[in-house]
């Protein structure tokens, strides 16, 4: 009787707690997400599996330490960067950021853009009224309500997994390219450079530390509940990385087996899906593309908001991002997926940057105490800061060496 009290109260703790980690997790897999790892599939098919057991080992270490900073400082990052190193550093990480991320708001409304141009409605009508949708859901929402909204969006990604069984995959095949890495002169490729700095950018997003952490203050959790936030993050990122090795295995099975190797908007590769997988599929991948780009496009401004300012400036430059995100996809003639899988590849060159101060941070005594970052967590996040500047620095040499 004990035993089953003691579950009982851990499994409703559990879901008290349960919502920054899980939601910060699964809006990886936004549109950007979603046309990376399709263009991933498609371009490459199973040769970019493998990337994704490292990319999901550093991606739960990062947002364990911000789940961990935020209860036991009681502080989002933005702020203990201010209060650490100073205004002045302070300002040009926010510049970059803000920078950074509204590249990916772009991706967002591009992806609601492509999503509902697959069911004829025009992007001059969806676009701004899902813009005002966002901005309602969001400003006039209350914090409880709204994550709500977030949590349950957040399960209709496993409509990629059934996209992905029903794509008719070669199990084996795509199994084996998980665990083996391709050969090495595939490794240095350009292209290939590319869609890997794009594929960890997408996963582990510079924005994604910021909103995590002042989500777990907003929560209200403490160094008390720690333990079981760091359950949600775990969760989170496991389950996040899955939809993601669905989508490129399901676009391996479909558009690259059968050639469609570059995709220039949301319609090549679901109209792909449709002859060779069915109806049901095409459907799923539209409507889910559609739910990911309205759930990030909540998320993406409110995370650039939360890292630079506080309300009421808050609220002002919230609106300001969707709408300017909003507006730039009503330009005509944009390539809106090359586009947004280059704001990822932005994010993969961003990410390290971000990590060095987290780092600093997460390790300094006075201010963690016994929560400082274990000799294992410092090794995994220090390589993976260290791997992404040299795959940075390799992309940018091959571009100018025009390989």
């Amino acid at each position: 009787m004990k035993v089953l009290r003691r579950w009982k109260t851990r499994i409703l703790i559990f879901f008290a707690v349960v919502g920054p980690g899980f939601i910060t997790a699964n809006v990886d897999n936004d549109a950007g997400g979603i046309w990376t790892y399709s263009s991933a599939g498609a371009q490459f098919g199973h040769a970019l599996l493998w990337s994704l057991i490292p990319i999901t080992i550093a991606l739960i270490v990062v947002q364990e330490i911000c789940a961990r900073m935020g209860a036991v400082t009681g502080k989002g990052l933005s702020d203990l960067i201010r209060e650490e190193f100073g205004l002045r550093i302070t300002f040009f990480m926010m510049l970059g950021i803000l920078i950074v991320n509204f590249g990916n708001i772009f991706a967002e409304f591009a992806g609601i853009a492509g999503s509902l141009e697959l069911f004829g409605l025009s992007k001059n009508i969806t676009v701004p009224l899902c813009a005002v949708i966002v901005w309602l859901i969001v400003v006039k929402g209350q914090y409880k309500s709204v994550e709500k909204v977030f949590l349950a969006a957040s399960f209709f990604y496993f409509t990629y997994i059934f996209a992905g069984i029903l794509a008719k995959p070669a199990w084996k095949d795509a199994l084996i390219a998980t665990v083996v890495p391709p050969p090495k002169h595939q490794l240095l490729q350009r292209d290939y450079l590319f869609m890997f700095i794009a594929t960890v950018g997408t996963t582990i997003a510079p924005w994604m530390q910021f909103y995590l952490q002042s989500s777990i203050v907003e929560k209200g959790v403490t160094r008390r509940q720690y333990k079981t936030s760091r359950l949600d993050v775990i969760t989170g990122c496991i389950f996040t990385d899955i939809v993601a090795w669905f989508i490129i295995v399901a676009c391996a099975a479909t558009l690259y087996v059968h050639g469609y190797h570059k995709i220039a908007d949301a319609k090549d590769a679901a109209q792909a899906l449709h002859p060779l997988a069915g109806d049901y599929a095409y459907i799923l991948f539209a409507m889910g593309l559609f739910n990911a780009s309205l759930f990030a496009a909540s998320i993406l401004p409110l995370s650039t908001a939360y890292t630079v300012c506080e309300a009421p400036v808050f609220y002002w430059l919230y609106t300001i991002l969707i709408a300017a995100g909003a507006g730039v996809i009503l330009i005509p003639n944009l390539p809106l997926v090359r586009i947004s899988i280059l704001s990822q590849v932005v994010n993969g060159i961003a990410i390290p940057v971000v990590l060095v101060f987290m780092l600093l941070l997460v390790n300094k005594k006075e201010l963690m105490g016994e929560y400082v970052n274990s000799r294992l967590y410092n090794v995994i996040a220090w390589s993976t800061t260290v791997i992404m500047t040299i795959l940075s620095i390799a992309w940018l040499w091959t571009l100018g060496a025009g390989r």
